[in-house]
């Protein structure tokens, strides 16, 4: 099946958070402003995929991701609601692209494009164990 024809292409999914202290770049290390920390953002865009992902899983699949660019416009301080938009718009083998916008009221506060990889959960986690096994 191609990535044209594949059914989850196009799906959408949302998630809203509240930027609360925990989530500025203070809270997270990276400078001295209490705004939305890009790795608060990066979450909400997870989340989103998460969201968009839920109802089209098949028993005992998951997925997790791949990789992850942010690019952080500006910025909301506490308090503010901040929204990440999501959209599969591309499908190879078992990998889904998204593409993301995080909003505030009608700002785009940042964009995004993540991969995501389906996976059973079960052999998924084994393969993790046996990796801290041998690791260890």
């Amino acid at each position: 099946m191609t990535g044209e024809e594949h059914p989850l292409l196009g799906l959408v999914g949302m998630s809203t958070m509240i930027v609360r202290a925990g989530d500025t770049s203070v809270a997270a290390g990276t400078n001295d402003l209490t705004v939305l920390s890009s790795s608060a953002a990066q979450s909400l865009v997870e989340s989103a995929c998460s969201a968009a992902l839920a109802e089209y899983f098949a028993p005992g699949e998951t997925s997790f991701t791949e990789s992850l660019s942010i690019k952080m416009l500006t910025s909301v301080p506490i308090g503010e609601e901040v929204r990440a938009h999501v959209r599969v718009i591309d499908v190879a083998e078992s990998t889904l692209t998204f593409e993301a916008a995080i909003t505030h009221i009608n700002r785009t506060i940042a964009t995004a494009e993540v991969q995501r990889r389906l996976v059973d959960r079960i052999s998924f986690m084994a393969r993790i164990a046996a990796e801290k096994i041998i690791s260890a």
